[in-house]
């Protein structure tokens, strides 16, 4: 896998030989008694949908990217970093993988140091008061997510997500939507239509709004 944008890198996906034949005929969906191009092209597919999630996770923190499948043959893994998978087929057999990033790629995700600074006196800090602070930054625009339910995929059903794939989330239709700011709830009602898009009806704040900010 070639992954361009904001982060740049390659990644290998190995197969053990005496599994991925089997793993290929699952993805085709007929036995075959060795790994062919057809075998090839249905793992290629499955990795590449596989990616987009993949992308959906990195691109808010590290930037848009975009990742190309090509299959590749006699990996050189040099000063590669290697990280070894297990996985379960759709007949229940164990899949073992190989996942190579080059170092180029596992820079470009690592969480960057801050600069050092140099010392500075330590000061007493100002008083804090809940009104003046919160009036220095009401016109800043957070970014909140509506979250309708949540759910952990094992390896093997991301790899086989496609177009038309349906996937149950841990809510019920009744249950309440819940707001997002920064990975907390502040909120939770119910998904109306506005203007054609999604909102919100708050029926229920856990807690007092203004404590989501001050302390």
């Amino acid at each position: 896998m070639t992954v361009d944008g904001a982060v740049r890198g390659e990644c290998f996906v190995e197969f053990y030989r005496s599994e991925v034949a089997q793993l290929g005929s699952s993805l085709v969906g007929k036995p075959l008694a060795a790994f062919d191009q057809e075998h090839a092209e249905a793992l290629t597919t499955a990795i590449s949908s596989a990616t987009i999630g993949l992308i959906a996770a990195v691109s808010p923190e590290h930037g848009l990217i975009t990742i190309q499948v090509e299959s590749a043959n006699g990996i050189a893994p040099g000063a590669m970093r290697i990280v070894p998978l297990s996985a379960t087929s759709e007949d229940g057999e164990p899949v073992s993988i190989l996942l190579y990033f080059n170092t180029a790629l596992v820079d470009g995700l690592s969480p960057q140091k801050p600069a050092s600074k140099p010392p500075v006196e330590k000061q007493a800090p100002p008083a804090i008061t809940q009104d003046g602070n919160l009036k220095l930054v009401m016109d800043v625009e957070l970014n909140v997510t509506l979250r309708f339910g949540q759910r952990h995929l094992p390896l093997r059903e991301v790899l086989e997500l496609g177009s038309g794939s349906v996937i149950e989330l841990d809510h019920q239709v009744d249950d309440p939507v819940e707001l997002l700011l920064d990975g907390k709830v502040i909120a939770r009602g119910e998904a109306v239509i506005v203007d054609g898009n999604y909102g919100l009806r708050v029926t229920e704040i856990p807690h007092p709004m203004t404590s989501q900010f001050t302390r």
